[in-house]
């Protein structure tokens, strides 16, 4: 078996091969030189996880730190020393990139084109599990304004941010208004920065949460590890499902919620217009921000926002559409991430090219059609984790289902009725939008529909039965008298 990726869900996957389907020899192929995935790549000052870490962690091994939101060099160094606990990282093969993979019927085997380092190599694998993301590691959304040319100052994304980047001082304005946007704000003005504008085309909604978890410090402190450890996740759990379900059936209500509570820490002089988005909530992911920070550095004068457009870049900051200047030194293109599906990798059965923006996904794990193969993908309203676990354990059970009824091969196949054209993210956010023709689809109903809820996902792959008359397990004899 090959695992693709050595993020958050590439270790999740491997450690659940490793315990739940021990005859399994597997391997895990990680394209850069690291374990971490997106948190060992990003290295923006400020980086840190964008929800809580008992669930963007992974079950079986739990974050305790007191800290809710962690910054990123920790959660990178969480997931590297999970891996080393459990004896993961003897499994990770660094620098080997995915180019191809195909499936033959005949052989009932993965075909797998891979490079090290520039040089082709192959093998072939009875099971193949993408846990690669799908982000674009090599290049970020990048929009051209005219006069870049003539900028004098600095121009960086935050995807590529340059080692040692000394920004004290600086005049920097940060184009964007995401997670990202709202992260490295508060973080250049700790970092000594003169003054930090943030430039947006529209708002988005922003939350302050604590920084640390006081409930589940109380908790760890009168309960069993273990019993402590469950109550945690599942209190996290089930505080971000109620807040989606309000913030769904009743957001004129939520959206009260956030403007009188960003109004009360910016005082009443501060122009709610540039917090006051044009869409619903949860329509894009909803910005939290740890201990009010950005909100600090707004009240303090220390940083600001303008809603307004780019027309241009002049030699000394940026022209605004509404006429307006903004003098800079540094600008950050907070613009957005690509998307990339399977690494960039391409997919085939018997030959024949298989498109992922064609294929739905069933339970959100397997894609239509392509036998022995599996796609971790998380949540968009909760943590990466917690889905991309349940589509592990899915897929061990999967394994052990095939090693005990003698199949070699088990495939989703649709229904009459079925096919819709939903991609599986359900988010109105740019990044996505831009890339919705390479994503795979929803279906009308289950299991071909992606939920966004854990508690029904979590009944739904542990109870239901696998033989549902969706899955088409086959057995070298089947296969043998189809040849």
């Amino acid at each position: 078996m090959l695992v693709v990726g050595a993020g958050l869900s590439g270790i999740d996957a491997a450690y659940r091969i490793q315990t739940g389907s021990p005859d399994r020899r597997f391997a895990v192929f990680e394209a850069r030189e690291a374990i971490g995935g997106t948190w060992d790549l990003f290295r923006y000052p400020g980086i840190r996880s964008d929800s809580d870490m008992t669930t963007l962690g992974f079950p079986f091994h739990p974050w305790r730190e007191d800290r809710a939101i962690a910054a990123g060099g920790d959660i990178s160094s969480y997931i590297r020393q999970t891996a080393q606990h459990y004896g993961l990282d003897r499994h990770v093969r660094f620098r080997h990139r995915v180019v191809a993979a195909n499936w033959s019927s005949e052989d009932a085997a993965w075909t797998v084109d891979y490079e090290v380092e520039g040089r082709p190599g192959r093998l072939t694998c009875g099971f193949l599990f993408f846990c690669s993301g799908y982000y674009d590691y090599a290049e970020g959304h990048a929009p051209r304004w005219p006069g870049m040319d003539r900028f004098t100052g600095q121009v960086v994304h935050p995807q590529f941010w340059p080692e040692g980047l000394d920004v004290a001082r600086r005049r920097i304005v940060v184009i964007g208004s995401g997670a990202t946007a709202v992260t490295l704000v508060p973080a250049l003005v700790a970092q000594g920065a003169a003054h930090v504008t943030m430039l947006q085309r529209s708002p988005s909604y922003i939350v302050s949460v604590p920084g640390m978890d006081r409930r589940g410090r109380a908790l760890r402190k009168w309960l069993p590890r273990r019993v402590a450890d469950a109550a945690i996740r599942w209190k996290n759990i089930a505080t971000s499902i109620a807040a989606y379900t309000i913030a769904r059936r009743f957001p004129a209500q939520f959206k009260r919620m956030i403007a009188r509570d960003q109004q009360r820490l910016l005082g009443p002089d501060f122009d709610m217009a540039h917090l006051t988005p044009r869409y619903q909530p949860w329509d894009q992911r909803l910005c939290l921000v740890p201990d009010n920070d950005l909100f600090e550095a707004l009240k303090s004068g220390a940083a600001a926002i303008v809603t307004d457009t780019v027309e241009r870049f002049t030699p000394d900051g940026l022209r605004l559409v509404s006429g307006a200047t903004l003098p800079a030194d540094l600008v950050v293109t907070a613009t957005g991430l690509k998307l990339r599906m399977l690494g960039g990798a391409t997919l085939s059965v018997d030959g024949v090219a298989v498109q992922p923006g064609d294929r739905m996904l069933y339970k959100g794990a397997l894609l239509e059609g392509v036998p022995n193969f599996a796609f971790a993908v998380g949540y968009t309203n909760a943590s990466w984790t917690l889905k991309c676990d349940l589509t592990a354990r899915f897929v061990s059970r999967l394994l052990n289902r095939m090693r005990r009824r003698g199949y070699v091969s088990v495939r989703a196949e649709a229904g009459q009725g079925v096919r819709g054209d939903e991609p599986m993210l359900d988010l109105q956010s740019g990044y996505i939008e831009r890339a919705a023709e390479m994503l795979p689809r929803q279906g009308r109903k289950a299991p071909w529909r992606v939920h966004q809820n854990y508690a029904r996902d979590l009944l739904a792959f542990r109870t239901a039965r696998l033989q549902d008359g969706v899955l088409r397990f086959e057995t070298a004899r089947q296969k043998g008298r189809a040849a």
